[in-house]
């Protein structure tokens, strides 16, 4: 009697929910976010007042509230007049090594959660951070999705061609999801690498050597260029250029023989190589080419809280050691704006750019830097919706997973951001969360918040 009670009172509840206008299809499910405005980053639009159904961590139902709605259990997030959209992707993370502690690991990949990364491309490889990959997809650590670079291609280790062949086919085999490039490879390493990736079918990107040039990596199919510097490089012509040392340290002796009337032809080289721009902007301007102290750049960096006090301490060292001493003011200003010229070339010509902050690296805190690495590519010229895109159908693009992630669409992992403002109004909107889910796992702000209080405290904070 009990049981048909029950039947009666649903059939009820159905047609009462029917007559006053409620949805015509109730879907089961775990969590559902009801009345929300969906940012689908198809293309840009928003789908107002829609409800979105997470199923065992993936999308299972997208439709107007009106029509369709959660089964009687499922969870409902609070969403009337929010905007979700796609959690966002950090294209050039450094990845914890195992010299970390457990609790420092844990720490460093929520700080990427709690501010809407739910995928990193790792580019700084450690045959242990296959484990930790295993750890965060069966949920033993909350993280982002990881995709993981090869233990770095560099000089000092790789100084044959036949060496270079044998370490290809090596991470090929353990499982790596691409080849890391430093700036030192010489050409003919560098030339069996590319050989060598072709035949086994392994992407490599990074960095490019400061021995084999823009050019040359481009049309060797490099499948990234990860910061700018080899573009400013690549300005200055060939009877000009000199020695200087790998990567950043030189650049200022080749500032004076740079021709930014060459600046179009690079961005037609990379577009007609079908090659991948990863900036990491925030990183270089504020430490390497700003012009303040360590102490100034703190003072504006209130996330260090949530970093260990020795790592603060050795960034600190090296912004005042390294960095901002070794170039003088009106240098670095100088290669700031031409960073940003390019950028801004880039993605006028039509580049794939998607987004990377290389943290964490000097006062680059791990998931805090991606907005502020959003706000550089909103000043040199990009819409909301293009900076969005570069962080999130972008990246999925470049790893040919557009039906796992970046989009908000049925069948795609839950990997979202509930907002309280239209991000596509203002970039800093992609800031103001109410919640992360994290393969269908709701985080509120309020969680987020209380999270991230007790990693300053650890700290000492």
């Amino acid at each position: 009697m009990t049981w048909m009670i029950g039947v009666i009172g649903c059939a009820i509840s159905a047609a009462v929910s029917l007559a006053c206008g409620g949805p015509n299809t109730l879907v089961d499910g775990d969590i559902a976010f009801v009345e929300v405005n969906v940012l689908p980053m198809d293309r840009e639009r928003v789908l107002e007042e829609q409800t979105v159904i997470i199923d065992d961590g993936r999308i299972v139902a997208i439709g107007n509230s009106d029509e369709i709605g959660p089964e009687e259990g499922v969870k409902v997030i609070e969403s009337d007049g929010r905007y979700l959209m796609p959690g966002l992707t950090e294209m050039h993370a450094h990845l914890p090594d195992p010299r970390m502690s457990d609790k420092d690991i844990a720490n460093m990949l929520f700080l990427y959660v709690a501010n809407g990364v739910t995928t990193v491309r790792g580019m700084q490889g450690d045959p242990s951070q296959f484990g930790l990959r295993n750890q965060v997809d069966r949920g033993l650590v909350v993280g982002p999705s990881i995709f993981l670079a090869s233990v770095e291609m560099n000089g000092a280790r790789i100084q044959t061609p036949e060496t270079a062949e044998q370490r290809v086919r090596e991470y090929k085999v353990s499982g790596y999801d691409l080849i890391k490039v430093a700036n030192d490879l010489p050409v003919d390493v560098f030339d069996a690498m590319v050989r060598t990736a072709a035949e086994v079918g392994l992407p490599f990107a990074g960095q490019v050597s400061d021995h084999v040039g823009l050019r040359r990596a481009l049309v060797s199919g490099q499948a990234s260029i990860d910061n700018l510097d080899n573009y400013l490089k690549g300005l200055v012509p060939q009877d000009l250029k000199t020695e200087v040392p790998p990567g950043l340290s030189g650049i200022d002796v080749l500032l004076d023989r740079m021709d930014e009337t060459r600046i179009p032809e690079l961005v037609s080289a990379t577009v007609d190589a079908g090659t991948w721009v990863v900036p990491t902007m925030v990183l270089s301007e504020t430490v390497c080419f700003g012009d303040r102290g360590s102490a100034d750049v703190l003072s504006e960096r209130p996330e260090v809280v949530y970093m260990p006090p020795e790592t603060v301490d050795r960034w600190q060292r090296a912004a005042d050691e390294e960095c901002l001493t070794s170039i003088d003011v009106d240098s670095n200003r100088r290669v700031a704006e031409l960073r940003r010229c390019v950028l801004k070339a880039l993605h006028r010509g039509g580049a794939n750019i998607a987004l990377g902050t290389d943290s964490p690296q000097v006062f680059s805190v791990p998931g805090f830097s991606v907005h502020r690495e959003m706000a550089v590519y909103a000043d040199v010229g990009m819409t909301p919706y293009e900076v969005i895109e570069a962080s999130t159908r972008k990246p999925a693009e470049y790893f040919d997973a557009t039906d796992d992630f970046g989009t908000v669409a049925v069948n795609r992992r839950a990997d979202l951001i509930l907002l309280t403002a239209n991000p596509l109004d203002d970039i800093g909107n992609v800031a103001r969360r109410a919640g992360v889910m994290l393969r269908g796992r709701w985080f509120s702000e309020d969680e987020i918040q209380d999270r991230l209080q007790d990693i300053a405290q650890f700290y000492g904070n």
